[in-house]
């Protein structure tokens, strides 16, 4: 231990048990190849004490029957081949070594073993019952009583294993990988725990190659066995995710990671057994395909992540690099302090498994890993970065978690900025044994991250906490949940006069609209029922996840109508029951009115309906700045999973962007919320053509989806699109206006309408 060290992060001894015997390893020669012969390394685990495979009256104790070794097990009889041939191999059965003492006519429990063993040479010398003998290999392969210890199975290694050095480095990610000594020991004994694990050189530098799961530190770093095959890109039609914008590689990312998901999910559904884990598995997809950013591990700020970003799934943020532990709550690293090197922690997770203090959203008081409820901390990994980082003064990441409302067991993970810890201690737990305690406090200077969580969570359970309130309810009681009207940046008492509506007001009334075929499901639409007509008009698929998110973008989406049988449960009607969450209605510093949310959205969520008065484009008097048309050119927008990554077909020649409809929705007089969202370039919001009432695609409900995970207090915008007259000739040929944009995107187009 460094002299550094404080003596109350003294590791405690470990007991120790002097009759306890450890497994062993032995190096076997197996059966010899074609231009040489091959190591094979068997990993014994000792579970039996000596002399346990023959017992004094030479009877075999019960259990499994033994396995039968190759030409490396030595005095191993063989019962006489059956047939053989020249050059070919015979059958044949072991029996144990203490055959010889057995009494009479009494047969081993167990069915033999048949293995392929290859013809061998006469034997020197004969043997009891006339059977030929395999050659013995040295001594130190086997144990004294010839016979191999019961255990796990032996595991063939190649060449690499065997003849590699051991890669190590005082302070780097912890290698699973027994050292040389211990596998060359006196006794050949290697000792208890996984296979020896081979890291590759990129463990040095911190650059991950492969996705796995490390089931001890929950490091997603180098490949190990059963690590999916790695998948060449540039074979398959991919969108571009990466680009020379940090933030929009980073959104692309885990807008495609969360489309993965959503679809094998979707997949999932329809067949039966035991489910798998979506979030896992499409992250070992992008893992396989280097689909991520942020390879190298890092010190202080992450590229493409922003303070208050928002994850469901631990895999998100190893996907960004903010954390790349996928279990334990600890990232750390080797870094170098001048001359020296020091394991120092670079992010970590309070996700609620230890006794964390989080009440002050700029003090985080986090309790060091281990198992504290069997044994006291040790100062090792995690721990040990930690203590190292209160010494260098590193700036830490801290990654915040709340309970996810929508899920009963699921959370929330907030990025919260850089901290450093200021104090660290020892205490007594809530089991009785020792924890490490470290405080935290957050660097000054940032944009807030949990606090925001902390006051819309008051705003929800009390509304009239909210401060700056112009008005309780816009609304009137018309959506589910009141929506406040607050100006915190001037004196301005409201934006111009409008009757609020939730609804879509046709031209021609719905009864003279062409009518929707209805599904005869009896109770709710089912995936995986080819007897569901709306399954069929949706490309064979039921739009939406069992919890109302919406796994792909379509040119129409189809839901349930009235002259359905399903009832009002069903899953196919989230649309037509109207929005469920909290919105606020807010000045903005220089585009008039905008509109944001209490609540976090998740990807693919329902936001609102664009409601108002559905026009014809010649009736129009005067400017309308509240006009929804479908535009011409709207920026092409890859929300969509690509299924060349899933081994399905592209059948999709174009952006899954819909086609230039005629409808056009004026919300000037009468409208809802979604007559305040701004435009932007970036957006997180986007439209989505949906039929519930009549069959009339031309004229369908513009229905609003988020884009990517939405944290409260965002602005939420979609792209208002340019029409192609505008962009080239400066005209207008749209119902709206040209404007110049504001949004201040790193995208930003210049203009819009």
């Amino acid at each position: 231990m460094p002299a550094s060290i404080p003596p109350m992060f003294a590791s405690p001894a470990a007991p120790t048990e002097p009759n306890q015997r450890q497994p062993y390893m032995v190096h076997l020669n197996g059966a010899a190849r074609a231009n040489g012969t091959a190591n094979n390394t068997v990993v014994i685990p000792d579970l039996q004490t000596s002399g346990a495979a023959t017992a004094e009256s030479g009877k075999r104790k019960r259990g499994r029957p033994r396995r039968v070794q190759d030409s490396s097990v030595p005095s191993a009889h063989l019962i006489p081949p059956v047939s053989s041939a020249p050059g070919g191999n015979f059958t044949a059965v072991q029996a144990p070594s203490s055959a010889t003492t057995d009494a009479p006519g009494k047969k081993k429990r167990g069915r033999p073993r048949r293995v392929d063993v290859p013809i061998l040479s006469t034997p020197s010398a004969p043997q009891v019952h006339s059977t030929p003998v395999l050659q013995t290999p040295p001594a130190s392969a086997v144990n004294q009583s010839g016979t191999r210890k019961r255990g796990r199975p032996r595991r063939v290694q190649d060449n690499a294993d065997t003849s590699a050095p051991p890669i190590q480095s005082k302070y780097s990610e912890p290698v699973l990988q027994t050292p040389s000594v211990v596998t060359s020991s006196e006794n050949g004994k290697r000792k208890r725990g996984r296979p020896k694990r081979v890291p590759d050189s990129s463990l040095i530098s911190s650059s991950h190659s492969g996705f796995s799961i490390d089931d001890d530190s929950g490091d997603i770093t180098t490949g190990k066995r059963g690590r999916p095959r790695k998948i060449d890109v540039n074979l398959l039609n991919l969108p571009p995710l990466f680009s020379d914008d940090p933030r929009e590689s980073a959104d692309n990312v885990l807008m495609m990671f969360d489309a993965l998901r959503r679809r094998l999910m979707q997949l999932d559904e329809v067949k039966e057994g035991a489910k798998q884990q979506h979030n896992l598995k499409a992250g070992s997809i992008m893992m396989s395909a280097e689909l991520r950013t942020n390879k190298n591990k890092r010190i202080g700020e992450v590229s493409g992540v922003e303070v208050g970003d928002m994850f469901y799934f631990r895999i998100e943020m190893c996907l960004v690099g903010l954390n790349s532990q996928s279990m334990s709550g600890i990232d750390y690293m080797s870094a170098k302090f001048g001359n020296e090197e020091d394991p120092v922690a670079i992010s970590i997770v309070s996700a609620g498994v230890y006794e964390n203090t989080e009440d002050d959203p700029d003090v985080l008081v986090y309790t060091g890993q281990g198992m504290s409820g069997k044994d006291d901390q040790k100062l090792e990994r995690g721990n040990l970065a930690l203590e190292r980082s209160l010494h260098r003064g590193n700036q830490i990441r801290v990654v915040r978690s709340v309970k996810d409302l929508t899920c009963p067991t699921g959370k929330i993970y907030i990025y919260d900025g850089l901290y450093k810890i200021r104090e660290a201690w020892v205490e007594k737990g809530k089991s009785g044994f020792n924890v490490f305690k470290h405080k935290l406090l957050r660097e000054p200077g940032q944009p807030d991250g949990i606090a925001v969580w902390k006051k819309t969570e008051k705003w929800r359970e009390n509304p009239s906490c909210r401060d700056h309130v112009i008005l309780r309810d816009i609304s009137y009681g018309a959506e589910s949940k009141p929506v406040c009207l607050v100006n915190e940046v001037d004196d301005e008492k409201g934006p111009s006069h409008f009757t609020y509506t939730t609804k879509l007001s046709y031209i021609n009334s719905l009864s003279s609209m062409r009518k929707m075929q209805g599904c005869s499901c009896a109770s709710v639409c089912l995936p995986g029922d080819d007897n569901c007509s709306c399954t069929h008009r949706n490309a064979g698929d039921l739009p939406y996840s069992a919890s109302g998110i919406l796994v792909s973008r379509m040119p129409v989406l189809y839901e349930c109508n009235d002259s359905c049988k399903c009832s009002h449960n069903c899953r196919n009607r989230v649309v037509q029951k109207g929005s469920q969450i909290h919105f606020e209605v807010f000045k903005t510093g220089d585009r008039g009115w905008g509109l944001r949310s209490w609540d976090p959205i998740r990807a693919g969520t329902f936001i609102c309906e664009y409601a108002g008065e559905v026009i014809d484009k010649n009736s129009m008097i005067g400017e309308d700045d509240y006009i929804f048309e479908t535009p011409p050119s709207e920026q092409n927008l890859r929300w969509n999973y690509a299924p060349e990554l899933l081994g399905e077909p592209n059948l999709s020649d174009s952006s899954e962007t819909p086609k230039q409809l005629p409808i056009i929705i004026s919300a000037k007089r009468t409208g809802n919320i979604a007559r305040f969202m701004n435009h932007s370039c970036s957006p997180n919001v986007f439209w989505q053509p949906v039929l519930y009432d009549h069959g009339d695609e031309g004229y369908p409900h513009i229905a609003f989806f988020a884009i990517k995970h939405i944290p409260p207090m965002t602005e939420l915008m979609y792209d208002y699109g340019q029409s192609q007259g505008n962009v080239q000739l400066g005209i207008n040929s749209g119902c709206r206006k040209s404007k110049n944009c504001l949004c201040w995107s790193r995208k930003c187009r210049g203009s819009f309408g």
